[in-house]
């Protein structure tokens, strides 16, 4: 290796530092020069235009609202695997692709199910 090859990795860890840096320069001046006069307003959970009524232990939430909260999870990852399978595409040929729509027919069935039984019908509730 000479003294002109750059590592690698070189440009991840300068992105990550660049980051960090940045990171900490905007809490710090966020914190030096925010305003402080801090009231009992300024100080109640505010969240999605409504104000918080009662202790969040006294309500319980619907069992739908988990189940989409984890049908979101599940096709945000299987989304994710879209990108990488992309960038290779070329590389990997006609299989890969003949996979790729048969995972996403997956998918998307799984999607169909989940409409039919109507999980996602807020309105039914």
């Amino acid at each position: 290796m000479t003294g002109t090859e750059l590592n690698p990795y070189l440009g991840i860890v300068l992105l990550v530092v660049v980051a960090a840096g940045f990171l900490v320069t905007m809490l710090g001046l966020a914190t030096w020069l925010g305003p402080r006069n801090k009231t009992r307003t300024k100080q109640l959970p505010f969240e999605c235009g409504s104000v918080s009524v009662g202790d969040v232990g006294e309500h319980r939430f619907s069992v739908r609202f988990y189940l989409v909260a984890m049908l979101f999870i599940l096709f945000d990852i299987e989304v994710i695997f879209l990108y990488p399978w992309a960038m290779v595409l070329l590389e990997l040929g006609w299989v890969a692709y003949v996979e790729m729509l048969m995972f996403m027919l997956v998918v998307v069935l799984g999607l169909v199910y989940v409409w039919r039984r109507g999980i996602l019908d807020w309105a039914s509730e």
